[in-house]
């Protein structure tokens, strides 16, 4: 028996606004709308776009342990971490491999928020409360949240008609924003390599936060994306995905993560396996595709007729054109190196470029 997709909180408004409704980690989302996967990108990287992210999973750290049950659970150093501020982390397996990658917000001591990837909600959860101890109380609140980003360079200016109370450094946030009404915590965050925002309300509120977007929007020629654009967005930025870059037989220091790996903070899920393998034998890289073809994931990479790894994401970006991150021997990092994807059975030449393929003006 298969288990019924859910809807978000805006999937009314999708359908109305002529959204492109598909699966994707047990929801039903727009891939894209009328506009089309170009001129939403280009409305990210030039103005400003809305995303539905609502499915991702929101759960809550509260009482005298919180902290250090996610200083446990994660390798990434949150004692430092300050009221209103948030920080990225892998939580990673006994192994070393990486169970999700997750943002943690610091509303208070003693009081966290932790935001994590919609397809690993359950699995998460499950691991949190098994390695969960001591005086705290650990909720999953993620179906009574709903969460819209609004990304690009005009963002700013859009949210400025609706409240001043907006956070001004990157990785830093606001709770109980007045929205037009709608209390909202107003996070300064995306995963499109741009400035913007990423919005928390009630599920309750989610349809009427959308409509004061929307309407916010017109002057600034918001526009509706789907999940096709924000792929690309982040693909372009560089940004890793759960599932493509990594996953549970990865490593954070394999696949380019380890500035957020902090073993002198003390024991934490994973450390000693981490310690133990020494400097990594994989390396994620940037590979700009040279020759006639586009590279999508589990491609082979060659080097001198020889396999190496494989390609994990990969397409023809708007900005960049063809481009495909990749897990490979260590020894193949050199930007200017030329390898060769497999694409439909042909060796295509490729070239190793320094990440980000995007850096924004």
């Amino acid at each position: 028996m298969t288990e019924e997709l859910l809807k978000t909180p805006l999937y009314d408004r999708h359908v109305q606004h002529g959204g492109k409704i598909v699966p994707f980690a047990g929801y039903l989302l727009p891939v894209q709308y009328e506009a089309g996967v170009m001129k939403e990108h280009r409305a990210v990287r030039e103005g400003v776009g809305l995303f539905d992210v609502s499915h991702m999973g929101e759960v809550t750290f509260q009482g005298p342990d919180a902290l250090p049950n996610i200083q446990n659970l994660l390798c990434n150093d949150f004692s430092t971490l300050q009221d209103g501020r948030v920080r990225y982390s892998p939580m990673l397996n006994a192994q070393g491999g990486v169970i999700d990658d997750v943002l943690v917000y610091r509303k208070a001591e003693n009081d966290y928020l932790m935001v994590v990837n919609a397809a690993n909600r359950r699995k998460d959860v499950a691991h949190i409360l098994g390695q969960r101890f001591g005086d705290v109380e650990f909720t999953d609140i993620s179906d009574s949240i709903c969460q819209i980003a609004l990304q690009g360079p005009k963002a700013e200016a859009m949210m400025r008609t609706i409240t001043d109370q907006l956070p001004q450094k990157y990785y830093s946030f606001i709770d109980h924003v007045n929205l037009g009404g709608i209390d909202s915590l107003v996070s300064r965050t995306g995963y499109t390599g741009e400035d913007g925002f990423e919005l928390y309300a009630k599920a309750g509120d989610g349809a009427k936060l959308f409509d004061l977007l929307m309407e916010r929007g017109k002057t600034f020629g918001l526009q509706l994306c789907g999940l096709g654009c924000r792929d690309t967005l982040r693909l372009e930025a560089a940004m890793p995905l759960y599932g493509h870059e990594m996953d549970d037989t990865v490593s954070p220091l394999e696949t380019g993560l380890g500035r957020y790996v902090k073993p002198d903070k003390g024991d934490f899920i994973g450390r000693s396996a981490l310690l133990a393998m020494g400097e990594p034998k994989r390396a994620r890289i940037g590979l700009k595709i040279t020759g006639r073809g586009i590279a999508r994931e589990h491609y082979p990479v060659l080097a001198n007729g020889q396999q190496i790894g494989l390609t994990t994401s990969g397409t023809h970006c708007p900005t960049v054109g063809a481009v495909a991150m990749a897990l490979v021997d260590a020894r193949y990092q050199e930007p200017g190196t030329t390898l060769q994807v497999i694409i439909r059975d042909t060796p295509v030449e490729a070239e190793i470029v320094t990440l980000p393929f995007y850096h924004k003006a």
